[in-house]
């Protein structure tokens, strides 16, 4: 591979990182990362893509399809693939590890009395951090439109997609995460059928995974085994810790679109039969706003609040490694049949379709929920909209590191807003 002064989104590593590398790349996203899962993709495409360039614009968005066709947290999902393909096995680790520890500490600290995080005291930091997410989502989107959809035909699929994002739920009643799903597989079909074979021409750039099929075969057979027993195990001993990892396992597999999609899932599992009180569901859903890093690490502040079976520190621990096991075995599971999947050529035009799909829905993830919550819903929109365009600017045009930017817009919102 050719050495090159500016990064390139297209090219691609020859040699495999080490698991202490991955954890702290990850860490860092888990200390900074705010604004849900959109925002997440775009942190991820700035981190992996455009900086370290551990894989391109094409396989990123490939993988960012496949992890919206599974359930559980895509941007988890996303970053775990991208760590299983750095490193192996414990880069997946290192990588679920690193970007989810920093807000599920955070949030286990809020569940033994630590409110410093809420109040009128942090709602000008938390809508600088917002305003900061706007920036990160459009430069995202942008890039990934230059990529993905360059070309008419792709950009008109990228546009419907956004479209259909937008009105759907609205004009049809469908809940977002199913209008999302049907946004994909109508811009998979109309890959299939109206893009030409060579309107995707970065179908060779592999994303080769170490894990071989038989290994994969055994993840799926595991998951859909624990999907089935353990509510038979739960209900058959009445034990509190089967109990546990029945509910937050469950939630884990079932909600698809993942971040607040999950939260009337656990609340119909949690509050009705008294595990956790309402006052503190409200509370801990409060909190789990203000940290950076996946929504569903909510699942430790439950597993830390409760009032039967393990709690504290082994209910949390619990319920945070039940919720997201699910991800890690479909993870496993799937790549390995995705790769040879995606070089197919019917199925190159089909995800040719589905990525310029991606980019719609980004674009209107963009307006709602990102825009929506990061300016209209500020204080004083103005301001944060200027926080907005100055974080977008530090980032596209100074390239400066996402870290910083999100940093200085807490601080800037801290004083201005």
């Amino acid at each position: 591979m050719m050495a090159s002064d500016a990064p390139d989104p297209g090219s691609v590593p020859e040699s495999a990182g080490t698991t202490r590398e991955v954890f702290v790349t990850f860490l860092r996203l888990g200390l900074t990362s705010f604004g849900g899962p959109v925002a997440h993709l775009g942190y991820f495409r700035d981190a992996f893509v455009v900086r370290r360039r551990w894989l391109g614009d094409r396989a990123y968005a490939d993988l960012v399809a496949l992890c919206q066709f599974l359930p559980g947290p895509a941007s988890s999902q996303v970053g775990m693939a991208i760590g299983l393909r750095r490193a192996g096995i414990r880069g997946l680790l290192a990588a679920w590890a690193g970007f989810t520890l920093p807000s599920a500490v955070l949030l286990v600290a809020f569940a033994y009395g630590v409110t410093a995080l809420g109040g009128d005291a942090g709602a000008g930091w938390i809508g600088g951090l917002k305003a900061a997410a706007v920036a990160v989502v459009a430069q995202a989107v942008l890039g990934m439109t230059r990529t993905l959809a360059p070309d008419a035909r792709r950009a008109t699929i990228a546009g419907a997609a956004a479209i259909g994002t937008l009105l759907a739920p609205s004009v049809l009643g469908l809940p977002g995460a199913v209008s999302q799903v049907g946004v994909i597989v109508l811009a998979g079909i109309a890959g299939l059928f109206w893009l030409s074979a060579t309107s995707d021409d970065g179908g060779d750039e592999p994303f080769t995974v170490p894990v071989r099929r038989g290994a994969a075969v055994a993840c799926l057979v595991v998951f859909g085994l624990l999907l089935v027993t353990l509510p038979l195990l739960a209900a058959a001993t009445g034990d509190g810790v089967a109990r546990l990892v029945d509910v937050f396992y469950r939630a884990g597999s079932l909600v698809f679109g993942g971040g607040h999609v999950v939260l009337p899932l656990l609340q119909a599992e949690t509050v009705p039969s008294g595990l956790v009180g309402h006052d503190q569901f409200l509370a801990g859903y409060g909190a789990a706003q203000a940290v950076p890093g996946p929504l569903f690490t909510f699942a430790a502040y439950l597993g830390a609040v409760t009032t039967s079976g393990p709690t504290g520190l082994a209910g949390a621990t619990i319920a945070l490694l039940a919720i997201f096991a699910p991800s890690a075995l479909l993870i496993v599971g799937a790549l390995p049949f995705w790769e040879r999947l995606r070089r197919a050529p019917r199925a190159r035009r089909a995800l040719a379709g589905v990525n310029a799909g991606v980019v719609g829905l980004l674009a209107a993830a963009l307006y709602d929920p990102v825009f929506t919550q990061g300016i209209l819903a500020a204080g004083n929109p103005l301001v944060a909209l200027s926080l907005a365009i100055a974080a977008f600017v530090a980032l596209a045009k100074w390239s400066a590191p996402p870290w910083a930017v999100v940093i200085a817009a807490g601080l800037l919102g801290w004083v201005v807003l």
